[in-house]
């Protein structure tokens, strides 16, 4: 049986390098959500979350037993990487990209296609990996400082 699923991923980070997050949508042939998902991966570049974010999307649609996949995101360096048309110069992504097209082996075929950042999927992918930096950082709060502990020497 034929399953053909369409992947939207996002990466980004608040500074680069800074604290990146990922975020992935899968939808049938009828642009009906079937799964989204994102999460935090801690200090990244956006390009290496960008990397990361198409591997939770691949993941993601293997776990649903796509056969077909039409991959989207909107970093031209990632789509234009594995398509071949930019050549990978960077080690880190090198590694990522041996990742994505191991995974991408797994499914009889595998389309790349690169489309703007206000697509509506793709805007879904980046709200939802923005809602997972907020709640990270909504939960990472300093201690207050209250001074030295009582009976605590200097």
């Amino acid at each position: 049986m034929k399953t053909v699923l369409y992947t939207y991923s996002d990466g980004g980070a608040r500074g680069n390098p800074g604290p990146a997050a990922i975020g992935a949508v899968l939808c049938d042939e009828k642009g009906k959500i079937l799964f989204e998902t994102a999460r935090c991966i801690g200090k990244a570049t956006n390009n290496v979350a960008e990397y990361n974010a198409m591997i939770l999307a691949l993941e993601s649609a293997q776990a649903r037993q796509a056969t077909h996949l039409i991959c989207h995101a909107d970093s031209e360096l990632l789509i234009f990487q594995l398509q071949g048309i930019y050549r990978i110069k960077d080690l880190r992504l090198k590694a990522l990209a041996e990742k994505v097209k191991s995974l991408a082996s797994r499914f009889k075929s595998v389309k790349w296609r690169q489309i703007p950042r206000e697509s509506a999927m793709i805007a879904r992918a980046d709200k939802l990996l923005n809602q997972a930096l907020n709640q990270a950082k909504a939960t990472i709060r300093p201690l207050p400082d209250s001074g030295p502990a009582q009976g605590e020497l200097f």
